[in-house]
């Protein structure tokens, strides 16, 4: 059997890997043997996903549990699309995914290949994961609109075998104003819809239970950190984000690689549910499940496993060992330097905060969420306004990189630890307007016209800062009196404004990608001379270009009189 399932796994050269880790899942599924790791979650005693998948572990669902029915051994055979509810084989019938669903799936990836089509993100696995989390939104239960009939909502994350979050939302989404619980087909937790929430079917509204919006927050949270859904690394590390468990990351894979070898669509709210859960043997939980649970604890065990709900007649249990986020008792900042960029530059540096215990040591393995916050367009790498990360092994986290907007002025950034009440740490960042150290003209003609007339060419300058492009600097161009009086001048060249007046100072002007500005056209008055036109920009960059207008010759002169005429008067 675990020949054909590594078989039915296999893809690549690395797919035999794959495919041992599918038989771990399901041995971890149905045996005992099983642990509870940091987030009160199940898994198996000896998966330990690799410190790169799991650089990111805010999880979109919090850990919540998940259904961990695996694949049929039988590929699944495409068929057209089918509304009869005609029965099929095991095979085809596992493969359908309801068709509002299935639409939700395949719209989020056609959306992300506009977004971000470095992420190559399959619709299978969004399939895969609606899947996992909810067995395709309980077999398609959803409306015309792709709302859930019901809402689904996981189990409340109050640290009684689950992680503990306290509520986030006041109970707008999961209707608790204790502790959160994961909501709506993908399952987000209310404090990651918060940020991650999309529009996904045009209504105006993110709803976590509308199967189109969450699809598309699922394939953003997936790409937000510029991974490559094309290369196991990228694809590990964005499902394990998603949920940190390796248990999770062996029965998405699965999915994901039955999927990819065929599926159909079937009508809405005919489509399997999972029997089987993370949680089976724990506490009860307020995510529906459409069978009762099947592997409770061994009998023979003397006393609970970690994370179950104990014997009734128990009236207390042993207090459950703190994760390190309990232990953390303040944040630090880890020497990160002053946060500045130019706007539409990425800052050189990045922020570094430190957990730590009340008496000053350091705590690993801690979920550290950075926010930004303020009236800024500035993000993280990846486009998000929020990043959560995992402090190392001596305390701190390092968020990614920010990348400025084009608001200039502060802004804070919010760093905070998932789980704990406690105070935040702010650092503020600036962002400063573009500006040039250098103008230049892009041609070397002089720039003449004869008076009353139009110069034949246009000013044309280029921008740049340290030896770089300035691009969308601003700048200003006034004709001034001299080199020592910046004073406009009354006389001479001048531009026309819309209504064709006069105009001898030029403001809101701005370089265009390549740092050029292009001056309108030119024109002089009756006055003959050489005179200045001054461009100056943000950061100080001058140029001083001179202009010559020359005396228009007279179309009107007397002839000369004759020297007869002279000597007669």
């Amino acid at each position: 059997m675990s020949a054909q399932f590594g078989r039915r796994l296999a893809k690549g050269a690395a797919t035999t890997a794959v495919a041992a880790l599918a038989v771990a899942a399901l041995s971890a599924s149905q045996a005992p043997g099983v642990t509870v790791d940091d987030h009160g979650r199940q898994s198996a005693s000896d998966a330990q996903p690799t410190p790169e998948a799991t650089a990111d572990a805010g999880a979109a669902t919090g850990n919540s549990p998940y259904y961990t029915d695996l694949p049929p051994l039988n590929s699944p055979s495409p068929s057209p699309s089918t509304s009869t509810g005609t029965p099929v084989a095991q095979g085809d019938a596992e493969s359908g995914i309801p068709a509002t669903v299935l639409d939700a799936y395949k719209k989020a990836e056609q959306a992300m290949q506009e977004a971000k089509p470095g992420c190559n993100l399959p619709w299978q696995l969004l399939a895969a994961i609606g899947k996992v989390e909810s067995g395709q939104a309980r077999g398609g239960q959803v409306d015309a609109d792709g709302t859930t009939i019901t809402p689904i909502l996981g189990p409340q994350l109050d640290g009684n075998g689950f992680a503990l979050i306290k509520d986030t939302d006041g109970g707008k989404y999961d209707g608790n104003s204790s502790y959160d619980q994961a909501v709506g087909p993908m399952q987000f937790i209310p404090s990651t819809w918060a940020w991650a929430g999309r529009d996904g079917n045009g209504d105006g509204v993110k709803d976590p239970n509308n199967v189109y919006d969450a699809a598309l927050a699922a394939a953003h949270y997936l790409c937000r950190n510029n991974w490559d859904m094309s290369t196991q690394s990228g694809l590990d590390s964005a499902i394990l984000s998603y949920n940190n468990s390796q248990d999770y990351l062996n029965t998405v894979l699965s999915w994901l690689e039955y999927y990819r070898k065929g599926t159909h669509e079937i009508p809405d709210g005919t489509g399997s549910v999972p029997s089987n859960r993370s949680d089976d043997g724990q506490k009860t939980s307020s995510k529906p499940s459409p069978k009762p649970t099947k592997n409770p604890p061994s009998t023979g065990s003397p006393s609970p496993t970690p994370g179950s709900s104990g014997s009734p007649s128990t009236p207390s249990s042993p207090s459950p060992t703190p994760t390190p986020t309990d232990t953390v008792d303040h944040l630090e900042d880890a020497g990160t330097a002053k946060l500045t960029a130019m706007a539409g530059d990425a800052f050189t540096k990045k922020i570094s905060t430190k957990a730590e215990t009340k008496a000053g040591k350091a705590v690993a393995k801690v979920r550290i969420r950075f926010t930004i916050v303020g009236d800024t367009d500035a993000t993280f790498t990846g486009g998000e306004s929020v990043a959560t990360v995992v402090t190392n092994s001596s305390g701190t986290a390092v968020a990614p990189a920010l990348q400025a907007g084009e608001k200039t002025g502060d802004f804070k950034v919010r760093a905070t630890v998932v789980g704990r009440t406690i105070t935040g740490l702010d650092y503020t960042a600036t962002v400063t307007e573009r500006v040039a150290d250098t103008l230049v003209r892009t041609s070397d003609t002089a720039l003449t016209c004869t008076a009353g007339g139009e110069f034949a060419d246009q000013v044309e300058v280029k921008a740049t800062y340290k030896s770089a492009v300035a691009d969308k600097v601003a700048a200003t161009a006034t004709l001034i009196k001299s080199a020592d009086d910046a004073t406009e001048n009354d006389k001479g060249p001048y531009f026309k404004d819309a209504d064709g007046k006069t105009v001898r100072t030029l403001t809101g002007l701005t370089t265009d990608a390549d740092g050029v500005l292009t001056l309108p056209k030119l024109y002089a008055d009756d006055t003959a001379g050489t005179f200045l036109l001054r461009i100056t920009t943000a950061g100080g960059a001058t140029l001083d270009v001179q202009l010559t207008v020359t005396a228009a010759a007279s179309s009107s002169a007397s002839p000369s009189p004759s020297p007869s005429a002279s000597a007669t008067s």
